[in-house]
């Protein structure tokens, strides 16, 4: 909650209770109070915006300020009403302002975690069309695959206000998953245009370094790159360039240039199928190629920007989260790749010989659970079943597929990678849609950890991770558990261990 609605919203309560309460001589007070609620009202819009959340205290303080100014002109009957009209409507009032507070809970006007490192940060979006590539999802299927790719960076020297959180907002939050998930009406959403990132646009890029390590970062399944906007701003700010896809046709919303903006093409309901999710897990892993082969064109300047000759083409990492983790791996095959990370996300194209560079796998403490139970040959019980809302069918079905990814998790662990879980988190605790709103643990989406805990933890262990096999540096994350992160768990050395 912001400081001016949270005043708002206490200044429309004190207009009521004086109302209610004071029985002689209420007319100046309420004036006052009216006047003092009128102008938090006015800073409030000016400083922090409008939303709907607010509808009740908004029409309370204009409701009293119109009958204070008719006071000044009728002193006898402004403010005369029979006793069980202003009962009524102090109780309307009330209710309306507890449903007000549970709004602006429900729906937090977030602040973005600030970058830990000492740089600024700038951001440019490029849109990449891969001639080569014919586009298998979208309404017209034949055309060439397009990608939208925003890129952030270390700046220097930057000027005006930080990016908001989503641009082009207003085609954007038409299509975003919170109201679309719960039936709320986009209205409700639409405060989220008022909040800031950290990142400039097109600003100067440091000169703190002659070139910088890239690390490709992939978002999660219907989701979009805007939801891992504090990871990419954090690891700039620690001197990489971080290139961010946005796969088209599996975002809730891509927006163009031109103006065009698609949504999901890709069936949700088909993702879980082993021959459907390899489709689309193909599109992506060469969405990442072809993105990686734009940016070598960016850096030798074939294709003129600021990042010419600044990106450091010996050092790449790869990350993303839930499908975005699992393209990150995949892509890790490309020999460009140094090394990577899978944010809680199962595999696809797994079966082939396992990966065998730097690679950590971080898992959500419920996303782990198949896998550690696959590992221990665990039978799920009928009660389990029903809990889960699957059947055995299904849970034998999820098994089988998870029986030769534990192989990969297994192969990474005793090649030195890394394996990890976060307690008390769920699934949507290692991206920024964990801010968006607290019903997201209600329904178990996120868990008991703070979104701003978790959001430290994985900045921490991701930028941990990179700088260890990227800069050959730090690393002391990886290397034991640290009494600074008491709620990550390290499975790495068990993996590595014969299975029971």
């Amino acid at each position: 909650m912001r400081l001016f609605e949270i005043l708002l919203l206490l200044t429309s309560a004190g207009l009521l209770a004086i109302k209610m309460f004071c029985k002689k001589n209420n007319g100046m007070p309420l004036f006052i109070a009216s006047i003092t609620g009128t102008l938090l009202l006015i800073i409030h819009l000016i400083v922090e915006g409008y939303r709907i959340q607010l509808l009740f205290p908004y029409c309370i303080t204009i409701a009293f300020l119109t009958v204070s100014v008719l006071a000044l002109f009728d002193k006898t009957a402004a403010w005369k009403m029979p006793r069980s009209l202003s009962i009524t409507l102090f109780s309307a009032g009330t209710v309306s302002l507890l449903l007000t507070g549970a709004l602006m809970y429900v729906f937090p006007v977030f602040q973005l975690p600030e970058p830990t490192g000492s740089l600024k940060v700038g951001t440019q979006t490029f849109h990449f069309v891969d001639e080569g590539r014919k586009e298998i999802f979208g309404d017209a299927p034949g055309g060439k695959r397009e990608l939208m790719v925003q890129v952030w960076y270390p700046a220097q020297n930057t000027k005006g206000k930080p990016l908001p959180f989503i641009s082009d907002a207003d085609k954007v939050l038409k299509e975003e998953p919170v109201s679309k998930t719960f039936g709320i009406p986009t209205m409700f959403v639409e405060y989220m245009k008022n909040i800031s990132s950290h990142s400039y646009e097109n600003a100067e890029i440091s000169g703190s370094s002659p070139s910088y390590p890239l690390i490709i970062l992939n978002h999660g399944y219907s989701s979009s790159k805007i939801y891992h906007t504090s990871q990419a701003e954090n690891l700039a700010s620690h001197g990489y360039i971080v290139a961010s896809i946005d796969h088209t046709y599996s975002t809730f919303a891509t927006v163009f240039p031109d103006g065009r903006t698609t949504t999901m093409k890709t069936d949700e309901d088909l993702i879980g199928e082993k021959q459907y999710r390899n489709k689309v897990g193909k599109v992506w892993t060469d969405d990442v190629t072809f993105t990686l082969d734009q940016l070598e064109r960016i850096n030798s300047g074939r294709i003129p920007s600021r990042f010419a000759g600044k990106i450091d083409f010996g050092r790449v990492g790869a990350f993303g989260h839930s499908f975005g983790g699992a393209a990150s791996y995949d892509a890790a095959y490309d020999p460009r790749i140094t090394a990577g990370i899978d944010l809680d996300g199962s595999l696809y194209l797994y079966d082939k010989k396992p990966l065998s560079k730097p690679f950590m796998f971080m898992f959500s403490e419920m996303g782990f659970d198949l896998f550690n139970k696959v590992r221990e040959h665990y039978v799920y019980t009928d009660e389990e079943l029903k809990e889960k809302g699957v059947t055995k069918e299904e849970i034998e079905k999820d098994i089988k597929g998870a029986e030769t990814q534990v192989g990969h998790l297994e192969h990474v662990a005793k090649n030195g990678g890394q394996i990890l879980y976060i307690e008390n988190t769920e699934h949507y605790n290692l991206a920024d849609l964990q801010f968006l709103t607290p019903l997201f643990q209600q329904f178990k989406l996120t868990g008991k950890i703070s979104p701003a805990r978790s959001a430290a933890i994985v900045n921490a262990y991701t930028l941990d991770f990179f700088d260890k096999y990227l800069k050959h540096k730090g690393g002391s994350l990886l290397d034991a558990p640290s009494g600074e992160y008491p709620e990550v768990k390290y499975l790495t050395s068990k993996f590595a261990e014969e299975r029971p």
